[in-house]
């Protein structure tokens, strides 16, 4: 149950023990999708792995925001893993997912400051952040021009909820959220991995390098050639290399 009371469904599997790796899927996928299954299968060979669904995908319930509220759905999952005795958890996240990561990075902050009250428990340890978006709104290719048709029209909305099996919140963004690259400057000294393809048909190489350029010095970026877009173009060995980094 999420802190504004969405029930979200996740699965755990017990993997090789020790840390625990949150896996946050891209607009339109869940737990059950094949792309995030291969991806959990592999980070399960060196840790324990939590997958869910976010609010609006799969068996959740609510209402996809888009990258909004999902930072609530993430911070449940988290919680969820320190409560099944993982002391470190680390958080990896793919396009849509990859900026739920990143902001809820920058939200969730390990140690008794005031302002986080109550939440120190949702935070993760390390962050990775795979085909994220740098700002919000960008429409500056033909797949990003379609997905706001998607999700900010209503025959979008029905043709989404219908042929993608994923349900939109109508309403608009009040206030608009933090967007990732003023949250990556708050993720440090936590460490940091930025992940992107140079065929990333979604967003062009500028996202990643500007992500990386307001972050810490704790962060890393890989620029990733021939990779494409998030979950459903990582291939075995990206994900393996991802999860060492993620456990080491």
């Amino acid at each position: 149950m999420t802190a504004d009371g969405v029930r979200v469904e996740a699965a755990y599997e017990p993997g090789a023990g020790g840390p625990a790796v949150v896996l946050a899927h891209g607009f339109s996928g869940s737990l059950d999708r094949p792309a995030l299954r291969r991806a959990a299968a592999v980070f399960a060979r060196h840790a324990a792995v939590v997958t869910f669904s976010f609010r609006g995908h799969g068996r959740s319930g609510g209402r996809s925001t888009v990258g909004d509220r999902e930072v609530l759905d993430l911070a449940a999952a988290v919680r969820w893993a320190r409560s099944l005795g993982h002391r470190r958890v680390v958080t990896v996240g793919f396009s849509m997912g990859g900026s739920v990561v990143l902001r809820h990075g920058g939200l969730y902050v390990p140690g008794p400051i005031p302002e986080h009250a109550g939440r120190t428990e949702a935070h993760a340890d390390a962050v990775v952040s795979v085909s994220s978006p740098a700002r919000w709104f960008y429409r500056g290719t033909a797949p990003m021009r379609r997905l706001h048709w998607a999700v900010t029209r209503p025959a979008g909305r029905v043709v989404t909820r219908l042929g993608l099996r994923t349900r939109v919140h109508g309403a608009e963004w009040d206030p608009v959220p933090l967007p990732p690259v003023a949250a990556v400057g708050r993720i440090a000294p936590r460490p940091l991995l930025i992940v992107h393809g140079d065929r990333d048909a979604y967003f062009p190489l500028d996202h990643p390098r500007s992500l990386a350029a307001a972050a810490g010095a704790s962060t890393e970026l890989w620029i990733e050639r021939g990779f494409g877009h998030a979950e459903a173009a990582a291939g075995v060995g990206l994900l393996e290399r991802i999860a060492r980094w993620a456990v080491r």
